[in-house]
């Protein structure tokens, strides 16, 4: 679960129902900084128990180099709504459609970056329609389904969900965590960032979280699909991840013919664990995108 250092938007950001063809989806809306040519517009798509928030570090650092950045949450999570328990209602094509009308929503083409389980969503989006984008960033998010350790997480997390209410999860959740006499007391900012994601974890909903984990532990490889489109591509991560083991994107990138970032010092959230170093390697890239464009 990203941890992101705060819920609050950034100076200058606007949180807001972005309305769509498909329905209204809650957004994180950054500008780009002021006296800045702007170069693009880019789309942010959260992962597995994830949300907007975890992109607040990257919209200064990406406005600064002239990108608009626009995060979202999608269906059933967090701010955005959806069905409690229709399952059907968040499968992965339908994932797909919603971020297809986001991006015509915003005026596109756009840049698209999908983390984690959203790196997938927007792949599938991308094979049904790679004209609103511009380009692809996959973070984090790898070939095919997860590693057999993370299946196990994601069956069990399933387990609970078909017997117990998202609030009992949360709770089970803290009572694995270390024991309260042993936990450093939290620091005030810290403790309101737990608030804020249990606000979040109750704000999303089981069906989403359910459809969402049987759609990693079963995806297929689609690489040669991909590697078949007129995109630009990158594949971005931090130097460990146990959710698809970093060789894996390896060979994803070179498959892809992908600029291929490794973000020094991070494991699955480069976005949060080291946003300055994470937002010039997007930003350099998407310069390099829009100049082959341009070139074309």
């Amino acid at each position: 679960m990203s941890m992101p250092s705060t819920f609050v938007p950034p100076p200058g950001a606007r949180a807001y129902p972005l309305r769509t063809a498909r329905g209204q989806f809650a957004v994180v809306d950054a500008p780009v900084a002021a006296e800045v040519e702007p170069r693009g517009v880019v789309l942010l798509v959260p992962g597995f128990t994830g949300s907007k928030e975890d992109f607040n570090p990257l919209h200064v650092p990406l406005g600064e180099r002239g990108y608009r950045t626009v995060a979202v949450d999608g269906r059933g999570q967090f701010e955005s709504d959806g069905p409690e328990h229709d399952e059907s209602a968040y499968a992965q094509a339908e994932l797909a459609r919603d971020v297809l009308a986001q991006a015509e929503a915003l005026g596109g083409p756009v840049h698209l970056l999908g983390h984690s389980f959203g790196g997938q969503v927007c792949r599938a989006a991308v094979l049904l329609d790679h004209t609103p984008f511009r380009s692809l960033t996959l973070m984090a998010s790898g070939p095919a389904h997860i590693s057999p350790a993370q299946q196990e997480r994601v069956k069990l997390l399933r387990d609970a969900l078909a017997v117990m209410t998202m609030a009992e999860v949360w709770e089970a959740m803290r009572a694995m965590e270390a024991p309260e006499e042993t936990r450093t007391p939290a620091p005030d900012d810290t403790q309101a960032v737990r608030e804020d994601m249990r606000r979040r974890w109750l704000g999303t909903k089981p069906a989403q979280l359910i459809a969402a984990g049987r759609q990693l532990c079963a995806e297929p490889d689609r690489v040669a699909e991909l590697a078949a489109l007129p995109l630009p591509f990158h594949v971005l991560s931090g130097v460990r991840d146990d959710t698809w083991p970093v060789p894996l994107l390896d060979d994803m990138a070179v498959r892809l013919g992908a600029r291929r970032t490794v973000v020094d010092g991070t494991e699955h959230s480069p976005n949060t664990e080291s946003p300055l170093e994470t937002a010039r390697a997007l930003a350099d890239f998407w310069d390099t995108a829009d100049a082959s464009d341009a070139s074309r």
